[in-house]
Parts: structure tokens; sequence; C-alpha cells
């Protein structure tokens, strides 16, 4: 099989190798190097001694186009061959002569975009396109040449250093990048130069920008603009080569607080409040607020332990404060000398300069009319218990201004609610009740003085003062048992049984030499008492065997008495129960003792006082409701009316109708042949008051007419013989317009109908209801109206 054996022409070293190669195989003579042997047309398969698979060509070249790059034959001589190229760059980049094979690029190639080219290399026959030879692979590499400069990745740099930093001092690194073939010497290899900012700042090749000097003030310029240029080693730059880096100053604390003033001047009251501010005192400091660090100090002054100065973080600010009260009479003006240091600050920064600065201070003292003074801050005094009107102590307070005002004291109520004290004009304190330490062993009072005008009378400013009074202990209280005791003894207990063990407590003070004695009132017991001389006694059983039928409940008085000065006995009962027990003693069954339930002579006093009060007040209240009914009874008013409302729930019968009325309150004459009660005239009735209808009834079940006129004639007789009432139509009332009301009665008997301007023929329209009424209101006014 014939193989394909590419021939490269290129420039130089290439195309002196191909002339090397063809002289060789010319001759016929074996090369030393491996030369490719001859390319004969053979019909057996020969070896290649070797290949040329690359091209080369200079991107950008300068000659006009196509560019001829190198030429492909087969050994084989191929009369009827045809040379093709295959890969992605043919036809537009790459061609081929098909009948020389010679291979052309149609374009200026460009090494930083596209080194190398794979293309595959074909003979084949004119004819038929059959591959008379296998296809064969190459390579065409693009050659670099020096045509691109240094490019930054960033045109702009931000930069940061410490002011005042040694010379050498890293700033940063800028790197600027050369697309050139690095392998080629000084093809890609980049110099750096400064052209803006030499004077502060150096560049090495590596890119790294340094200080070279040690004098960067921030407060004199605290930003610098530095423009490196970046070129290659054969000097080839461009409008990319370029960029900027700005250099941001760090502050550090290189500066001194200096005072603004050299003299600062306070005023202030007598009374302002320790710790209060006086003033402030302000410095400037260039640098910034982080690094401010300002310290304040009184360095001279005969007063320098009355004021003290604090720094404000935030504001950089001394604040002067007092540490003790002012006061105008003594002290008018205070002067002193202040410092303002920064002890953070590095001397190297200031090359030596003193970091110190002073100024002077003058407060001047206002008067204010301050309060009453006391000589102390709190008083305390003792007292005897159980002693009245007895002085207890003074208190003492001056006014501290020139006027020297008198001071009238008094106790604050709020203090002493039960009122057990008093003062004096002059401070003297004294007890108004006896006072019992078992109560209130202490009393806390509140004194105010208070400054008084010429008169006597107070002006107002005032002062107080805490006064402890204790109150002493003495022996005024009997001893008593120091618990409730519930002792129990079995019925069958034998002689000498201990049935309980008694302690005492004195509610005074126990001195530790306090003794107490104990013995029974009476010896006639079937107990007795040993005192033990510490305080405590045995109760124990004196014969023996107790009857339960006889007396289930023993009542023990038991005397104790103290040693105090003067010696108190008190006597306390011990309530002792006799049980029923079993054979070992223990106790089955015992009576339950009801508890003792007193009620003191104070309080039998308070409950009836209660009674007296609460019945006292009923009686009161009975008096004077019966008073008034009988006034009311006795204050009749003549123009008051009173009539019935009667309410009808169906349309009575006419005048003929006799069994629609109670006439059981007409009955009632005949039967009791006495006048009924007339209710009093001031009497409020309901609004209504309704008259229950009886049931009819059958007839006959009450007299025929003639007793209906009967009864109504006695009432007429009763109401004419009547002089002091007015007339009444029935017992059953309403409720009735007033004297006050401008309407004055509403009952119809005093209504005259002649003199009524009123037409009331408009009722005959209102229905059969009304019908009745139309008639009466209509008919001769003459006529008399009874019900």
């Amino acid at each position: 099989m014939q193989r394909l054996m590419m021939l490269v022409a290129t420039s130089g070293a290439c195309l002196g190798l191909l002339a090397a190669a063809a002289a060789a195989a010319a001759a016929g003579a074996t090369p030393a190097h491996r030369d490719p042997p001859s390319m004969l047309h053979t019909h057996r398969r020969q070896k290649r001694d070797w290949i040329w698979n690359q091209m080369h060509i200079d991107e950008e070249k300068n000659t006009s186009l196509p560019h001829y790059v190198g030429k492909i034959k087969s050994s084989a001589n191929r009369r009827n061959a045809k040379y093709l190229l295959k890969g992605e760059s043919v036809g537009k980049v790459f061609q081929v002569n098909a009948e020389t094979g010679d291979v052309y690029a149609f374009e200026r190639l460009d090494r930083e975009k596209i080194s190398e080219y794979h293309l595959v290399a074909l003979i084949v026959d004119k004819d038929t396109g059959r591959n008379l030879e296998a296809p064969s692979n190459f390579t065409i590499k693009v050659h670099d040449v020096n045509d691109n400069w240094p490019v930054f990745m960033h045109r702009l740099f931000n930069a940061s250093v410490p002011e005042m930093s040694a010379v050498g001092t890293s700033v940063i690194r800028v790197t600027a990048m050369d697309a050139d073939d690095p392998t080629l010497a000084d093809h890609a290899s980049v110099m750096y130069q400064i052209l803006k900012g030499e004077e502060h700042f150096a560049i090495d090749n590596s890119g790294l920008i340094f200080t070279t000097t040690k004098n960067l003030d921030r407060e004199v310029q605290a930003r610098y603009e530095i423009v490196v240029e970046a070129r290659d080693a054969q000097g080839l730059r461009g409008h990319s080569g370029t960029a900027t880096v700005l250099v941001t100053l760090q502050d550090v604390n290189d500066n001194f607080p200096i005072f603004t003033q050299t003299k600062y001047t306070f005023v202030v009251p007598e009374d302002i409040r320790v710790g209060s501010a006086v003033g402030s005192l302000f410095v400037e400091d260039p640098d910034e607020p982080q690094n401010r660090k300002t310290k304040y100090s009184i360095v001279q002054g005969e007063y320098r332990d009355t004021f003290t100065i604090e720094t404000n973080p935030t504001l950089n600010e001394g604040i002067i404060k007092p540490m003790k009260p002012l006061d105008y009479e003594r002290i008018r003006q205070y002067s002193f000398t202040i410092e303002a240091t920064d002890p953070t600050i590095n001397l190297r920064y200031l090359g030596g300069t003193s970091n110190r600065n002073k100024a002077r201070v003058i407060i001047n003292v206002t008067d204010v009319d301050e309060p009453p003074v006391f000589q102390r801050p709190f008083y305390h005094f003792q007292l005897q218990e159980n002693k009245k009107k007895q002085p207890i102590g003074s208190v003492l307070a001056m006014d501290p201004d020139e006027t020297r005002h008198n001071i009238g004291y008094s106790v604050r109520r709020t203090s002493d609610k039960g009122q057990f004290f008093q003062v004096t004009k002059q401070g003297d304190i004294y007890n108004e009740k006896e006072l019992d330490r078992e109560i209130y062993p202490w009393y806390n009072l509140t004194v105010e003085a208070k400054e008084l005008d010429s008169s006597g009378i107070p002006t107002g400013k005032e002062s107080i003062v805490q006064v402890h009074i204790e109150v002493l202990d003495e022996n005024d209280n009997a001893p008593e048992f120091a618990q409730p005791y519930e002792p129990k003894v079995c019925e069958n207990a034998a002689q000498g049984k201990l049935v309980l063990q008694i302690s005492a407590i004195d509610k005074d003070i126990t001195p530790q030499n306090m003794k107490f004695k104990f013995a029974l009132t009476t010896e006639d017991s079937n107990f007795t008492l040993t005192d033990n001389h510490d305080n405590t006694a045995n109760i124990t059983v004196k014969y023996g065997q107790f009857d339960r039928e006889r007396a289930k409940v023993h009542f023990l008085p038991v005397v104790i008495s103290d040693n105090g000065s003067p010696s108190l006995t008190g006597t306390s009962t011990l309530t002792v129960a006799v049980c029923k027990c079993n054979e070992r003693g223990e106790f089955t069954f015992c009576e339950e003792m009801a508890p003792q339930v007193g009620v003191s002579i104070q309080a039998l006093v308070a409950i009836f006082l209660c009674i007296l009060t609460v019945t006292v007040i009923a009686l009161l209240i009975f008096l004077r409701r019966r008073l008034r009914k009988q006034a009311r009874a006795h204050g009749r008013s003549v123009p008051e009316i009173h009539e019935q409302l009667v309410t009808y729930d169906e349309e009575g019968g006419g005048e003929m109708d006799t069994t629609s009325y109670d006439v059981s309150v007409l009955n009632s004459v005949r039967r009791g042949g006495t006048k009924p009660p007339r209710p009093a005239l001031d009497a409020r009735p309901p609004l209504y008051a309704q008259v229950q209808k009886p049931p009819r009834h059958t007839p006959g079940a009450h007299g025929g007419p003639g007793d209906m006129a009967a009864m109504i004639e006695v009432k007429k007789d009763e109401a004419d013989h009547d002089g002091g009432g007015p007339p009444y139509d029935t017992l059953h009332i309403y409720g009735y317009e007033g004297s006050e009301s401008i309407a004055e009665s509403l009952s119809s008997l005093g209504t005259d109908s002649s003199d009524s301007d009123i037409d009331y023929d408009f009722l005959n329209d209102w229905g059969p209801r009304f019908k009745m009424l139309a008639e009466l209101y209509g008919s001769d006014p003459r006529e008399e109206l009874v019900y």
C-alpha cells in the first residue's frame, strides 16, 4: 500500500531541511538522520522512515493573501490523483491546490486566538473519488510574533496604607498581562513604570507599589493618585497599558489635643448637686474620632479634690463635675489649671514634641436661698417604755445663708400616725403617750425644719432629718406558758407518772440570768409540780388512779414568777383530760374538750353599743314616718279633687245595667252603719286603678232596684252633710294632677259645661262607645250629672 508523504515548505530552517532531504533522495543515498526515502510507486508495502506532520506559519504576515503554507505529495507517482483537505478551517482559512498539493492560508492568522490548526490530507482518484492512499493527519502551527502589549485587568485600583508608614511599606501589587507566547524570549515580559506619584511611591518589576517617604500625613493630604504604565521588554506599549491606583492614607493617633481656649470661666449656684455638670471643656484633635483618646486632669490648684473632669468619648469633651457640695458662704470662687493629654499617642509620630496642653479654669459660685441644715445626718434617742411626757432628745438645724433665719420644727404626721410625739420650737422632742416596747420597739420619725420670717411664718424652705427612737424595756409583762398545752393522763395512772413538762416565756427582753419559778395554787389535787430550776417544771401524778365518772377534766392553775425588777407573777391554767388507756398505757378514748372561747368586757361593751345605736336609729325612722303621715292627714288642700279612673273591658249595658259595678262598698253602709274611711288627699294612688268587675249574677241575687236607690240616697246624704271634704264619686281613685299643674283638677264635677266654648258634637262621630258622653255634653247644661 502506497502512503502519502507531506512536504512542508516553510521559511527559514524548514526550507533548508526540505532541500537536504530532496538532494539525498535524488542521489540514492541513505540519509544519516532517517531522511524520507524516494517517493517511488511500488506494489509492495514499504515502511516510511519518517513523516513530517507539521507545518508552520507566522501570524499576521505582512505579505499579500493568500499565504503559502506548504505542500503535500504522495511518495508514488500518481497521474490521475487529486489532493484534498478536511477540517473545520478548510475552505475558509486554508485551501489546497488539487493538482500540486500546495496549501495556502486565505486569512491573516492570530496566534492569540488560535495557536494551531488540525487538518487531514487526502489523495483521491479524480474520476472516482476513491482514496488512493490512507488519510494523513497533520498540524499547522501559528508562529508567535511580538504584536501585543501588556494590558491591566482593571483600569482602577484602590489601596490604603497607614499614614506615617516607614519607607518601603507595601501598598498594593498590580499586574498586567501580555497575550504573546511566554516561551519566546521578551515576547511576554512586562516592565512597570510610575508616570504620576513617583515622588512618594515606587514600583518594582513584579508590580508591587511601595512607599518612598515616611512623611505621608493624612491631616495634610489624605489621598494620592498613582498612574502606572506597563510595557514589554521590547518597549511595545499601548493605550491599555496604563492603570490608576488611588491610595488612601489610614489615620493613626499622631496628633495630641489642643484646648480651644486658654481660659474657661463658669458660673454655678451653690446648691448644685454633687456629680452634676458644671461645664464642658473642648479640644481640637485632627485625628479621626476612633483615634481621639483625650484625658483631662487637674494639675494645679488648691481645690483639686473638689472637682473632677470626666471625658465624654463620643464628643471627646471634658465635663467638670463637683465631688463635694459647694458653699457660697465659705468659698465663692475656685481656680485651677487643667491639662489635656492623649496617653495612646506613639511619640515617634510627634518627633519629640510635647503631647500635653494646659488651660486655666475659674468657677464662680453664686448664692441661693438654701434650706436649713441639721447638725447631724440622723438622730438616735432612747426612751423608757410606760413613761409619758418624757424629754427624749433635741434636734438642731441652722440657716446656712447670711440672713440666718429662725428655724421652726415639726414632726411629719405620716411618720407618726399614732401622734405619740411632739417637738418644741427649740427642737426638743417628747412623747405625748405612753409607749409599749412589746408593741413597737422602734419609732422612726421625720422631723421637718423650716425657715421662719420675722413674724414667725414659714418661708417655704425646709429640710428633714430622720430621728430613730428606741424604746427601752422594763419588766412589765408576767411570764406565761411557752405554748398552749393539752395534757392527758390515763385514769389508771400510777403514782409519780409524768404527765407533762412545762416551760415559760416572757414578752419582755429576757436576760441570760432570767429564772422562772413554778408552783401550784392549791395542793388539793391528784397532781404535783416539781420545779427543775432550769426554767421548766414537771407535772406528775400525786396519788394515782383517777375517777372518770366523777371528773373527766381537771383544771390545774400554775403560778409562774420571774426574777425581774420588779418581780412579776402570772397564773396559767392547765386543762388535763382523763382518758381511758389500754394495758400498754396508750390512750384509747379521751373526751373532746370544746375550745374555750372567751369574750372580753371591751367586746361586750362594743356589741351593746352597736345594738343600742341600731335601735335608736330604727326608732327615729319610725317616729319620723309617723309624724309625716299625721302632717299629710291634717294638711289637706281643697282644690285637689280625687276621682276614680275606671278601665272598661267591654261596653256596658247602659243605666239599667246594675251588675257592672261592685256595690259591695255601698252595701257596707247598710251593714255597718258607719262611714267608710276616706283616703288621704295627698295619697298618690297608681296611675290606673283597675276595678275588677264582679261576676254576673242571676236575677234575684241582690235586692231590687229599690235597694239600689236607697243606698244611693244614703251616699248622697253623707256627701251633703260633709262640708269639709271634696265630693267623691267613689272610693276608688286614680292618679290626680297635683296642685302645681297648670291643668288643675280634671274632675267632671268641677266642670260647668255652660261656660265652655268647646263644641262636643264631634263626639257623635266617634262611634257608639262615646254616644253617652256626646248626649251628656250636648244636653241641657242645667241638668246634673249623677254617677
